[in-house]
């Protein structure tokens, strides 16, 4: 499907809703960048560097990139305790609450390149009601734009990826959503539009997302308007 560069409001009929964390639900992003400009600090990394090459990335990946010839899973417990104790700023993003209060809970769950104890002490952050099953970091063998946090996250709610919508605000993100075969809506958060070609739909955030009903069928049908492009 092309990039949809419709400004009407569409329909899409769903069976299960799978979230990005950070960029979706809450935004993170100064502690992202003070966390690891810190920790590329200490390791002799450019940290302009290191905050471009995190965002949508496992943390674990991200520090193979960097600085492969450390041990990947000590730098990983750096990083995490590093990002855990600056919570400054995380803050739940616009027609969050208002969206999830109208989803059924077992029709959603959320789908994070974080560690599981880094997502759910932001998601409390933000007051987001953290689902008691997510797929995280440690969940996948692939983190994205690998598929396989998308296909597990699918599995996780008894869906199949073709009946489940992503909301995804990183290029790898996207990239990983498209190729599990999900319907793909990004928003404009985080990364250009030009980096988001492999998302089916463009949104500015969830606000212009709403749940229209729940269908007979057992669908949930989902209400956007896409963004001009």
């Amino acid at each position: 499907m092309a990039l949809s560069i419709a400004s009407s409001p569409i329909l899409i009929h769903c069976k299960g809703i799978l979230f990005d964390m950070d960029g979706i639900l809450v935004s993170s992003l100064g502690s992202v960048e003070r966390s690891w400009t810190r920790w590329a600090e200490m390791r002799g990394v450019d940290p302009a560097y290191a905050c471009r090459m995190t965002h949508g990335r496992r943390a674990i990946e991200t520090v193979a990139l960097l600085r492969p010839d450390l041990d990947s899973a000590a730098e990983l417990r750096v990083i995490e305790e590093i990002e855990l104790a600056d919570g400054e700023g995380v803050a739940v993003l616009p027609g969050v609450h208002d969206l999830l209060k109208r989803l059924p809970q077992n029709r959603w769950t959320v789908v994070t390149s974080a560690t599981e104890r880094l997502a759910r002490e932001r998601m409390r952050l933000g007051g987001i009601p953290v689902p008691e099953r997510i797929v995280t970091a440690e969940s996948v063998r692939r983190g994205k734009p690998d598929p396989e946090p998308y296909l597990a996250g699918a599995a996780l709610l008894g869906f199949a990826p073709e009946e489940c919508v992503v909301f995804e605000d990183a290029a790898s993100g996207t990239k990983a959503a498209r190729a599990a075969g999900c319907t793909v809506v990004a928003t404009t958060f985080s990364h250009s539009i030009e980096s988001l070609a492999a998302a089916h739909y463009l949104i500015a955030d969830l606000t212009r997302v709403e749940v229209a009903h729940l269908a007979d069928c057992g669908d949930v049908v989902l209400k956007l308007t896409p963004i001009e492009v």
